[in-house]
Order: structure tokens, then sequence, then C-alpha cells
């Protein structure tokens, strides 16, 4: 049987400061414009952030995100992981958990899986992991 899902597509997030959010993911971590519908104050944006996955905002100005919000995070692939970190710290943005080294102890028929990760918030209350390792 084939898979009926593919992998993922995009995440959603909403925003009450559009050009805060526009700037972090777009010039603190290099996505990019692909679409763009609606305007002001209802704005909405599929962000490129490359191998065909994307990042949705939407502007509402009554947003508030909730405690914890409703996606506990969504992981950016990056082989450059101490780079993008020094990124977001220059942006002021809150680093909530430090680059640092893990390995996956798994339960199945996969080896052991080391990987290196941090995790910040990003300008709406969302949280972003950061995620290099060379198996998954």
């Amino acid at each position: 049987m084939c898979a009926l899902i593919s992998g993922f597509h995009h995440v959603c997030v909403k925003t009450r400061d559009w050009d805060r959010t526009m700037s972090f993911y777009k010039d603190t971590l290099g996505f990019v414009e692909k679409i763009t519908w609606r305007a002001a104050p209802q704005r909405a944006v599929m962000l490129n952030a490359g191998d065909g996955n994307y990042l949705e905002v939407f502007e509402d100005l009554a947003y508030t995100p909730s405690p914890g919000g409703a996606v506990l995070h969504f992981a950016l692939r990056t082989a450059h992981l101490d780079e993008v970190a020094a990124r977001i710290r220059a942006t002021g943005a809150i680093i909530t958990i430090a680059p640092k080294d893990v390995t996956l102890a798994t339960t199945n028929a996969h080896p052991p899986v080391p990987i290196r990760i941090f995790f910040c918030e990003g300008p709406s209350g969302e949280i972003i992991e950061f995620f290099q390792n060379e198996l998954t």
C-alpha cells in the first residue's frame, strides 16, 4: 500500500506584529516569500523554508498567544545549527534551550540517533526547534 501522506507541507502561525514576524523569518532565517494573499490588517503569506517546506503566516491584530500554544513546537532542519543560534541571539529573540548535543535512545530497531538542537521563542510566541543530524 502506498502512503497517503508524503510529508509536511507547512506549519501555520498567527501574528499581531507582521513586520517583526516577516523580519525574523525572512531576514534572520532566510525564508523566501512564495505567495501572499489578502491585505492588511488580515494579510497572509506562504514563506518557503526550502526543500518544499513552508511556513504560513496569518495577520490577526486581535491574536493573543495562549500559554503553551496549540502547536507544541515545530522543528526546522539545519546543517548550521550554531550559526543559526548566533543569528537568533542577535535579534534579541529568547533562546529557551541553548544549543546542545543529545542522543535519542530509540525504542525500535534503529540504533541511537545523535542530534544537535536548540529552541527559541518566535515573534508571535511560537516555539521553534532547530534540528541538526545526519540520520533523519
